[in-house]
């Protein structure tokens, strides 16, 4: 790591940032590295924090929760700084929620999680399940007869997201014909057995929560075992261009993903957004939900650190809570009461270049609802109708922001 050097008026405002380039999680987290240096440098090339180089302390934690842990408590109190950009598993967030609660930092999330946690350390810029799960399972119930297999990895975000997918399907009489769940280590022939039980089952539809390394065995031993999409589609919150680089188009066509980002999009801040990228660097970059949440949230801060002229936590917090910012993804706002986004949910299903069809979105921005206990769809929830193309579901079903 760099050395660090105490905030004056002539000096950098350092930050941390803690993606890993290895391990399990690295393709996903080197492209949230990706985006945040290059917001990084935008914030810089803009003038930085009020005159101020935005200075990134960056630590690769190999995809281990306890180094997320040791490398969050030597940023916070050995080097000083009071904020960090990073994490993508629960199990990582986790890690360094211990640390932040001690050391007073703050931690900007950028992935999708489980909901169920509140921290005046975290600002939370990925969905919760009310924002992509309801979404998703609405989406399956309207398209697809309702006979579910739910796999995912053996941790507590793909669990609970499987638990509220059952939920929702059952909820209008819809069966799961399978639920199984493999640890990170799995080799190749657990998935392979995995795939087996799913085709004696005969599953309309399979819901996906693999992550890292154990997605992209997924899908290959999916396509191994003579399946795709037309015959079982995959729907996943995980599954992100990223990935599909990583399994490949011919196993990865035709299947689904609930984002609240796809690179497909093309609204105004995106194209401009990824223009910028090309010319920076000289090729597109690896977008994706998660680099479009790094990306964003290293400017929200920045933003906050210009307003109040300090990177203090409490003056950040305050700074960042009930503020908007133009996302690629869609205007954003965090939530003053749960330090929450409220995001833009689409489904996209894969094409044959390795981007995403987006065949469904809402037309507003939902609002976060991070405690909710109970997911089922009634008459006046859905499923939820489409309309005019491009298709839009009907975002007072979901919550909005006004």
């Amino acid at each position: 790591m760099e050395s660090y050097t105490i905030m004056t008026r002539d000096r950098p405002v350092h930050i941390g940032v803690l993606f890993s380039k290895t391990g399990w999680t690295a393709a996903t987290e080197r492209s949230m590295l990706s985006a945040t240096k290059f917001a990084i440098d935008e914030i810089n090339e803009a003038g930085g924090i009020n005159g101020r180089p935005l200075v990134p302390i960056y630590g690769d934690p190999e995809g281990k929760p306890s180094a997320y842990q040791d490398m969050a408590r030597e940023l916070l109190s050995e080097r000083k700084t009071s904020i960090i950009l990073g994490c993508y598993t629960s199990s990582q967030r986790k890690a360094v929620l211990s640390v932040l609660d001690k050391e007073h930092g703050l931690l900007c999330y950028p992935a999708q999680y489980e909901g169920f946690e509140y921290s005046r350390n975290i600002v939370y810029f990925g969905a919760v399940p009310n924002q992509n799960s309801f979404f998703l399972g609405s989406y399956l119930l309207e398209n697809f007869t309702p006979r579910l297999y739910i796999v995912g990895s053996d941790y507590v975000w793909p669990r609970e997201s499987g638990r509220i997918m059952a939920d929702l399907i059952s909820s209008c009489d819809g069966e799961i014909v399978g639920q199984r769940y493999l640890r990170e280590e799995a080799p190749f022939e657990e998935f392979d057995a995995l795939i087996k039980d799913m085709k004696n089952r005969k599953p309309d539809i399979v819901f996906n929560n693999f992550v890292g390394h154990s997605n992209v065995k997924f899908y290959k031993a999916y396509a191994d075992n003579g399946l795709d999409a037309y015959q079982m589609p995959v729907a996943s919150l995980t599954t992100s261009e990223t990935d599909i680089r990583e399994i490949g188009v011919g196993a990865a066509s035709g299947h689904i993903t609930a984002a609240t980002y796809f690179q497909s999009q093309t609204n105004l801040a995106n194209r401009s957004c990824l223009e910028r990228y090309q010319a920076a660097h000289g090729e597109p970059p690896n977008a994706n939900m998660g680099w479009e949440a790094a990306y964003t949230q290293a400017h929200v801060v920045a933003q906050a650190m210009r307003r109040c002229d300090s990177d203090n936590v409490n003056l950040v917090r305050a700074q960042i809570l009930g503020t908007t910012f133009d996302a690629p993804q869609g205007v954003i706002t965090i939530d003053p009461l749960n330090s929450h986004a409220h995001v833009w949910p689409k489904i996209g299903v894969v094409r044959n270049d390795g981007q995403f069809e987006i065949v469904a979105e809402t037309s507003h921005a939902v609002s976060p609802d991070p405690y909710r206990t109970a997911y089922f769809l009634d008459d006046e929830d859905g499923p939820v109708q489409t309309t005019d193309l491009p298709k839009t579901l009907r975002a007072d079903s979901f919550g909005t922001q006004e």
